[in-house]
């Protein structure tokens, strides 16, 4: 193939200085992009080097579910089906349960420690027109392990659904709701001295520490059971991998006693570890050799949660159950120097 001479090609035309602007502009553009992604960049970076100071700013503001989450099921007391509803509500509101199905009374019921009714293989609130909503302490549990402090809890019935008897599907839908932070500044129950309450050789008591441990001790007879113990030191994480899962637990022989107490009139082995004697009766088994214990720890995050603030402090049971877990609640409420209300971060106060 022949070159062509030099003096043949064909002449080079000037730039016209329309496009060279163009150029220069676009050269602006893409620069002032990259600066903006750098810096977006460095910001994501420094958040997941100090992630601490991210967290704490997060956890110092109350929470709502950021959408509505829908559960159904059998209430394991009543055997009565029941449609729940978490919405959304605004900062400050805190938890307030409301029976849809009561029409002729006031159907609101605003958690608090006061309000717990009964503490019977389960933890009862009612309101003083006399409405209540039985075995909430499940839900309870997974909504403090999810950072949510106001919400609407919407019921068609008289006992929260015990789902498979853990907090896992309570967990999971919460964690697809999501949570919405709001414009105001979280209390937790900051525990400054010890608070204990003890019948026989049953113990519930609240010590201080700088984070939320639980601590469980029980010993059964049945050798299924045993004695266990279980020693965590509790944040939303650890509660999902730790505890979770763990479901309520009866014995056999005493489901006929329960019934016609008007009690375990749902229970079956598809939402309980059912005990026969030493044999666990359940055909999968257990979900983790101490899952009896780990459940109990479950229960008291959920009851401890009726004071409506998270708690700051070491919460220890030695064979204690939901009576015990609310006296220790109702002795908190009587003992106001035992502790204090205090926000995580309060130089944020400025900003909301």
């Amino acid at each position: 193939m022949a070159i062509p001479a030099v003096s043949s090609l064909p002449e080079i035309q000037e730039i016209p200085d329309t496009w060279r602007q163009k150029h220069c502009e676009t050269q602006r553009v893409l620069r002032r992009r990259s600066k903006l992604l750098i810096s977006a960049v460095t910001e994501c970076v420094s958040v997941l080097c100090d992630p601490e100071a991210s967290i704490v700013a997060d956890l110092a503001y109350q929470h709502t579910v950021a959408n509505p989450v829908r559960f159904s099921g059998i209430g394991v007391h009543t055997g009565v089906q029941a449609r729940v509803a978490v919405l959304p509500a605004p900062a400050g509101a805190g938890l307030v349960y409301v029976r849809t199905d009561v029409q002729d009374r006031d159907n609101r019921i605003a958690v608090s420690g006061e309000a717990v009714c009964k503490t019977q293989l389960g933890t009862v609130i009612t309101n003083a027109a006399g409405v209540t909503v039985a075995t909430i302490e499940h839900l309870m549990a997974a909504l403090v392990m999810s950072g949510v402090d106001n919400a609407v809890i919407e019921i068609d019935g008289p006992e929260m659904p015990i789902m498979d008897g853990s907090s896992l599907d309570f967990i999971r839908g919460l964690d697809r709701a999501g949570v919405r932070r709001q414009g105001a500044l979280r209390q937790v129950i900051e525990i400054i001295d010890v608070i204990e309450v003890i019948e026989g050789d049953k113990r519930a008591t609240l010590r201080p520490s700088d984070g939320f441990e639980v601590a469980f001790e029980i010993a059964f007879g049945s050798r299924a059971i045993g004695r266990q113990a279980v020693d965590l030191r509790m944040d939303p994480a650890a509660f999902r991998r730790e505890l979770a899962d763990c479901r309520t637990f009866g014995f056999l022989h005493e489901v006929e006693a329960l019934r016609a107490m008007g009690l375990a009139r749902g229970g079956s082995m598809d939402n309980a570890v059912v005990i026969d004697g030493d044999e666990i009766m359940n055909p999968e088994g257990l979900r983790r050799p101490d899952e009896f214990v780990r459940h109990k720890a479950l229960d008291a995050i959920g009851d401890l949660y009726v004071l409506g603030a998270p708690v700051l402090g070491r919460f220890e049971g030695v064979l204690a159950g939901h009576a015990l877990n609310n006296a220790l609640v109702r002795a908190l409420l009587a003992t106001p120097h035992a502790w204090r209300l205090r926000t995580l971060a309060p130089e944020l106060a400025e900003a909301v």
